[in-house]
């Protein structure tokens, strides 16, 4: 095992990683920006260097200033949590040129599956059904004209070079098409460095729904079973648990077993996820693979009863994988929700602020993964992500009414929250049976 290793993020993240170091007997060591100088995550660790200003790009996102950073601590391994450096391949790539393990899958998978296109030619290679859409990059509006009226409309545009949700766009018609175009370019480009975009079929009403991968060096390579992850803004997840609610027992058979195969087609190494659109008929499309830890992972974690981040230093740093296939059981049900500093009534705009006051729920089968504190500034240079609230339980509705109480509990001031929002979904009779799709939020399902 390691003696000592460095967490290339923040906040929430950074802590759980922190403590799964502690756990394991290894010396942990954070940084921080200008930003973050009072934030948990400093007081947490062992030891804690600042990297430079609040602007990620001069501080998380320095890719110089962390490896110096790592090598004057002398740390083994560095953990890049999820968000900032998880998926930039350059980085995975740089650790090992220095000489400190990359906690997380090699870089020429990262590599592979970061470029979507590509991703999704490997997962067809591999017998993974896909969503119908372009083969390769649409270069120009009339390229994407062509292949939507090929594929048919609606169609979502996405960015070539990254995913997340950033730079996607949904046109239900040519002329709206034409219009999100240049937008979805601009905000590739702008997020990924490159603006190819390529298209595929818009499926109304589908779930998303992910399956937690993990391999080690030996190639043994296992699912943790799935994740419901339909209730998102933006593209971007709210809510998630498990299991997924009402899947047919078939229809998850043949998931996982897709999953497991299109990791092992591309040689996983790590903690990753695969994620599938699943249409209402129950045929499933491969979407993305997620080549890191998710944010929701202490659902899974809840639900079969291991610790993914041990075991993400573990099989880093040369150990096998602790688990065989047929131990690793749905033992209950668990629901995590996003406490973000954002205001639900304003489209869910970010709520930047101090906060003046914070409660978090407790109790029998509640988990808090928190990474602010009272007094601390919430910046408008990072994601807003304040804590998640996990809820346990024998069965879902045991899961749910603990979620409740624990939302009833959580108040904090001084930032607007999805607080509301949450407490919303969770009392609607849509969510209490699990009918759920991607589509839910914006249609206004959950609004007062």
């Amino acid at each position: 095992m390691f003696k000592t290793v460095l967490v290339a993020n923040r906040g929430e993240i950074a802590r759980r990683v922190l403590r799964a170091c502690r756990a394991l007997g290894v010396r942990g060591v954070a940084v921080y920006s200008e930003a973050d100088a009072g934030w948990p995550h400093v007081k947490d660790a062992d030891e804690a260097v600042r990297i430079g200003p609040a602007p990620a790009r001069e501080s998380y996102l320095n890719i110089e200033r962390i490896l110096e950073v790592a090598r004057v601590a002398r740390a083994e391994a560095i953990h890049p949590g999820y968000g900032f450096l998880s998926e930039n391949w350059q980085f995975a790539r740089a650790c090992g040129e220095t000489g400190a393990a990359f906690i997380g899958p090699p870089w020429t998978v990262i590599k592979q599956m970061g470029e979507k296109i590509a991703a999704r030619r490997l997962m067809v290679g591999a017998g993974v059904p896909v969503v119908p859409g372009s083969e390769g990059p649409v270069g120009d509006l009339e390229a994407a004209q062509r292949t939507a009226g090929a594929v048919g409309f609606p169609i979502m545009l996405k960015a070539a070079g990254g995913g997340g949700g950033i730079g996607m766009a949904r046109a239900v018609d040519p002329a709206q098409l034409a219009q999100a175009f240049p937008t979805a370019q601009r905000r590739a480009h702008a997020a990924f460095g490159v603006a190819d975009l390529y298209l595929e079929r818009y499926l109304e009403e589908a779930r998303h729904i992910e399956v937690q991968v993990f391999g080690d060096h030996d190639g043994t390579l296992v699912h943790l079973h799935e994740r419901e992850c339909s209730i998102q803004r933006r593209h971007q997840k709210l809510i998630e648990e498990s299991p997924a609610p009402g899947l047919p027992p078939e229809v998850k058979r043949r998931l996982v077993d897709a999953a497991v195969r299109g990791a092992r087609a591309v040689g996983y190494v790590n903690a990753g996820t695969m994620e599938f659109l699943v249409d209402p008929a129950g045929g499933f499309h491969f979407l993305e693979m997620n080549t890191r830890l998710q944010v929701e992972h202490p659902v899974t974690e809840e639900v079969t009863g291991l610790d993914l981040v041990q075991a993400q230093l573990r099989v880093a740093a040369g150990e096998a994988l602790p688990w065989k296939q047929a131990e690793i059981l749905q033992r209950r049900a668990a629901i995590e929700c996003r406490i973000y500093a954002e205001d639900p009534d304003r489209n869910f705009m970010p709520s930047p602020g101090t906060i003046s006051a914070l409660r978090l729920p407790e109790g029998e089968g509640i988990r808090v993964e928190c990474g602010v504190a009272e007094g601390v500034t919430v910046s408008v240079h990072y994601d807003p992500l304040l804590a998640k609230v996990i809820a346990w339980g024998q069965d879902r509705d045991e899961a749910l009414e603990r979620m409740q109480r624990a939302l009833s509990e959580f108040s904090v001031e001084g930032v607007k929250t999805t607080l509301p929002f949450h407490r919303a979904v969770l009392s609607s009779e849509l969510f209490k049976r699990g009918q759920v799709h991607t589509q839910l939020v914006e249609q206004g399902a959950f609004n007062a």
